[in-house]
């Protein structure tokens, strides 16, 4: 049965465009936002090292989990701001205040990684 807008049933071709579409925002994302490929940079390096790093599966996905949860809220955080650009250039108030909350999302998960990452490591090295 289909829904209003035609997107069920998916079936295994919805689910390969739904797909192709995600690898289309994250090649944007890649190319537009240097935010976000700083970040992917700084998983490269603190992806593997939780690997190594997290002495159970519970530990590494919480390590490795952590710094996905902040690329994830980059990629909202950039689209939120490219809906906003949008509409125009010109200063407003509410566009501001969502752009500063959406920045100030990927903050708070930021701290979150320091704190899975230091909760987690500190104890064990020092």
């Amino acid at each position: 049965m289909a829904d209003l807008y035609g997107h069920l049933p998916r079936g295994p071709a919805g689910v390969m465009r739904a797909a192709r579409w995600s690898l289309l925002g994250l090649r944007a994302a890649w190319l537009h936002e240097s935010s976000f490929r700083l970040e992917v940079y700084l998983f490269v390096l603190l992806g593997p090292l939780g690997w190594w790093l997290g002495a159970t599966p519970v530990e590494r996905v919480l390590l490795i989990g952590s710094c996905l949860l902040v690329l994830a809220m980059e990629l909202m955080n950039s689209s939120m701001e490219a809906v906003i650009e949008r509409f125009g250039p010109e200063r407003h108030e509410l566009a501001g205040r969502a752009k500063d909350m959406g920045s100030a999302a990927v903050f708070v998960l930021m701290l979150n990684v320091l704190l899975v990452w230091g909760t987690l490591l500190l104890p064990r090295y020092l």
